[in-house]
C-alpha cells in the first residue's frame, strides 16, 4: 500500500479542477437524460459500480494494491456518506427542479465549500474570498436568467433544497478528504469512499427502482450513453481530478471552480441540444472567470502574508 506525500503543483491542480468542472457540467445534462429510464438510486448505484470497475484495476496497476487498517476503513466510510449524500440528493432534486434553477444553486457551491472550510479548517479567512464568491455567483445568475431563478419543475422548492443538501454533502466530503490525502492518493480515496457509499446505497434499490421493474429493453440508447458518461467521466475521472486539485490548493480555493460547472453545462447544452449562447451567457462566463481569479489571487496574497508573518516571528 503506497502512501501519498508529494503535493501537486498549483498549475496541475488548477488543470485538474477545471477538468472536473467541465465533465461535471456535462454530467448535469447526462443525469437528466439518464433519469428518463433509471430511478435516482439506480443511476447512482450503476454509476458507482461502473466507476469501480475502472478505478480498482487502475489502483492495482498504479499503486500495487495493499490492505488498510480498520481505522482507515472507518474514515473511508464517513467520507463515503458525503459521496452518497451528494449523488442521491442531486439526483432526487433533478426530478423536481429545472436545469436553470439547479445551475443557480450549483453556483453557490464555492461559497458553501469556502465557508465550511474556513470554519472547520480555518485554512482561508472567509473575508478574504467572499468577493470572488459573490462575483462568480452573480455570473451564474446572469447565465441562468429569470427562468433559472424562478425554476421549472413540479416542485422547485423541494428540488432546490435537495440539490443544496447535495452541495453541502460534497463540501463536507471535500473538506474531510484534505487530511486523509496526506496519507493516501486521490485515486485511493476516490475508489474507497465510492465503494463505501455503495455499501449503504445498494440496499436502497429495494425502495427506489424503475429499470429493474420495467426491464432492460425499455432503456433507449441515449439512456445508456448518458449512464456510461456519468460512470466514466463524472465519477471515475471527475472525482479523482477534483481530489487531486483539492490536494494541491485546498478546499477553499478549489471550491470556487464549482462555478465553472454551469458554464460547462451551458456549452454541453449548446452542443447536444442546440440551445443558443448569446451576450447574456458570455457576460456570465466572464463574471465567473473573474470570480475564480479573485478568489485565487486573494487567497495567494493571504498565504504569502501569513508566511511572511511566520518568518518574522521566527527571526524575533
Amino acid at each position: 500500500m503506497s502512501t501519498h506525500n508529494s503535493k501537486p503543483s498549483v498549475m496541475s491542480a488548477y488543470g485538474a479542477l477545471t477538468t472536473a468542472a467541465i465533465v461535471w457540467g456535462g454530467s448535469v445534462v447526462a443525469q437528466k437524460v439518464a433519469l428518463g429510464a433509471f430511478s435516482p438510486v439506480e443511476t447512482s448505484v450503476f454509476r458507482g459500480l461502473g466507476a469501480l470497475v475502472i478505478l480498482i484495476p487502475l489502483w492495482l496497476w498504479k499503486e500495487g494494491g495493499g490492505k488498510f487498517p480498520k481505522r482507515d476503513w472507518g474514515v473511508f466510510g464517513l467520507l463515503g456518506l458525503g459521496v452518497l449524500g451528494n449523488h442521491l440528493f442531486v439526483l432526487f432534486g433533478l426530478q423536481y427542479i429545472g436545469a436553470g434553477a439547479a445551475g443557480v444553486i450549483i453556483g453557490a457551491s464555492p461559497a458553501i465549500t469556502a465557508f465550511l472550510s474556513s470554519l472547520i479548517l480555518k485554512d482561508v479567512r472567509f473575508r478574504v474570498i467572499w468577493l470572488g464568491c459573490v462575483v462568480s455567483f452573480v455570473g451564474v445568475i446572469v447565465i441562468s436568467g429569470q427562468s433559472g431563478i424562478a425554476g421549472i419543475g413540479s416542485n422547485p422548492m423541494l428540488g432546490g433544497t435537495l440539490v443544496l443538501l447535495g452541495l453541502v454533502s460534497w463540501a463536507l466530503y471535500t473538506i474531510g478528504c484534505r487530511q486523509t490525502m496526506e496519507r493516501f492518493s486521490p485515486l485511493t480515496v476516490t475508489w474507497t469512499t465510492l465503494m463505501m457509499s455503495l455499501v449503504v446505497e445498494i440496499p436502497l434499490l429495494a425502495m427506489n427502482h424503475k429499470m429493474l421493474v420495467a426491464g432492460v429493453d425499455t432503456v433507449p440508447l441515449s439512456g445508456w450513453v448518458a449512464l456510461v458518461y456519468v460512470m466514466l467521466f463524472a465519477t471515475a475521472l471527475g472525482q479523482q481530478a477534483w481530489l487531486y486539485g483539492v490536494d494541491g490548493v485546498g478546499p477553499s480555493r478549489a471550491g470556487i471552480f464549482g462555478n465553472l460547472i454551469p458554464v460547462s453545462a451551458l456549452l454541453f447544452s449548446f452542443v447536444i441540444f442546440g440551445e443558443p449562447v448569446g451576450v447574456r451567457e458570455i457576460s456570465g462566463i466572464g463574471l465567473i472567470v473573474l470570480g475564480v481569479w479573485l478568489v485565487n489571487q486573494r487567497a495567494q496574497a493571504q498565504q504569502t502574508k501569513d508566511n511572511d508573518g511566520e518568518e518574522e516571528s521566527v527571526q524575533c
